[in-house]
């Protein structure tokens, strides 16, 4: 996987810098003998920021970037000058990029917005000259303040892709297929598991020039929760979606059995994707007769077989076809049966998929989801693994040839000898 163009693990070094010296300099011109202090004051450090960029999918840019250093503030001079502010570093990243402490795990900030900006360090305060220290008993003071020292943290900077449908399944269920089939995306398509190994996001039309993201995550098998298969690689990007579209081909012996695999891993996962709502695809239809068909959908259907979840579908939407699920109970998420390959199916899926993301309770559910979003910090004992997968547990070293200024307090003033 370390070949792959897609990155969504990066490993950096962050130092933002520190703040320019002030100047404990005394006036002394022709004429003006007791000229008093003129020191100015130092300049500010740059800070590290994180920038959301659009334009970004990936965090290939930054795969062999590996340390960010903002530049040092200038001292301070005579005649009162200010030293120069030193340049910012900004990191741009894809929108949905979270940053994590890669010592302890801790979560730090996360991106989400085109142009958002997020201090990761804050460069250090210049220290203040000599002039700001007179008074009426001490006219010529020989002391000014050193800068603030500046900040190292090693930051681990995770992806997880932002898209409206995510669909979840079993290795061969057809997903890739099914993107290919309703969006330009061109994903790897073939006869045998773990074909995609990595994310595929397509932009799916609608009604009236209408469209939505849908993503193709890789294959998930009983165990990935713990890492099994592909593991913990890509179920982190489920989270990030608005709504979940399960796949279960059709010629599957036990559809419910393994359709509650798939819910149970992600529910090992977070608990929390439990809450986004979801829908049912069962695939590779083309492979069915009506009847048989028919009796999928009275079995499914169901109450005792799934559980209840958000509201239930409405058939009319924009002029979309009525919904054959439309006589389920009341409360169940919708179930629709499809084949890519044939084209069965896929315009009243994209019209399912349309009500469920534009549905009043899913709206409110998004809104408060993104106003309170709650990040757990990293298991550093499984996060380690996933580095190491990913070729980010190398230690980085570097040669800094300036020495940095360990201040414990800014009132330690540094003596100057003229």
């Amino acid at each position: 996987m370390a070949e792959s163009n897609f990155v969504d693990y990066v490993k950096i070094f962050c130092r933002s810098g520190k703040g320019g010296r002030g100047s404990a300099h005394l006036r002394h011109d022709k004429y003006i003998p007791n000229g008093g202090p003129d020191g100015g004051d130092g300049g500010k450090g740059g800070s590290v920021i994180l920038k959301g960029n659009r334009n970004y999918w990936t965090l290939l840019h930054l795969r062999y970037e590996r340390h960010a250093f903002a530049e040092n503030g200038g001292n301070g001079g005579s005649n009162k000058c200010f030293g120069k502010d030193g340049n910012d570093v900004i990191i741009e990243v894809p929108c949905g990029t979270v940053a994590y402490d890669a010592e302890t795990g801790e979560y730090l900030c996360d991106i989400t917005d085109d142009g958002q900006e997020v201090v990761l360090l804050k460069g250090g305060r210049g220290g203040l000259g000599n002039w700001h220290f007179r008074t009426a008993t001490r006219q010529a003071p020989r002391f000014a303040q050193p800068g603030e020292p500046a900040q190292e943290l090693m930051v681990v900077l995770e992806l997880k892709l932002l898209a409206d449908v995510g669909l979840v399944g079993f290795p061969n269920a057809g997903k890739s297929t099914l993107l290919s089939a309703i969006s330009a995306a061109k994903p790897k398509i073939a006869n045998y598991p773990f074909t995609t190994l990595e994310p595929n996001l397509g932009i799916v039309s609608y009604r009236e020039g209408k469209s939505f993201v849908m993503a193709d995550i890789p294959g998930i098998i009983e165990g990935a929760s713990e890492g099994k298969g592909l593991g913990l690689r890509f179920l982190r990007h489920i989270e990030r979606n608005s709504l979940l579209l399960f796949m279960v081909p059709g010629d599957t012996d036990d559809i419910l059995h393994e359709y509650n695999v798939l819910v149970d891993e992600l529910r090992r996962f977070n608990p929390e994707l439990l809450d986004k709502p979801r829908v049912l695809a069962i695939t590779k239809c083309d492979l069915l007769d009506e009847e048989l068909i028919e009796m999928l959908r009275e079995e499914l259907e169901a109450p005792s077989n799934l559980p209840p979840l958000g509201e239930a579908f409405s058939a009319d939407c924009s002029g979309a076809a009525t919904s054959p699920s439309r006589g389920r109970q009341e409360g169940a998420f919708p179930i629709v049966f499809i084949s890519a390959v044939t084209g069965f199916g896929l315009d009243e899926l994209k019209d399912v998929l349309w009500q469920e993301m534009n549905a009043e309770s899913n709206k409110l559910a998004t809104i408060t989801t993104t106003e309170s979003i709650a990040h757990r910090d990293k298991d550093m004992t499984r996060f380690q693994e996933e580095l190491a997968d990913e070729g980010e547990d190398e230690e980085i070293e570097f040669i800094d040839e300036e020495d940095i200024e360990d201040v414990e307090d800014l009132d330690d003033f540094e003596y100057e000898d003229e």
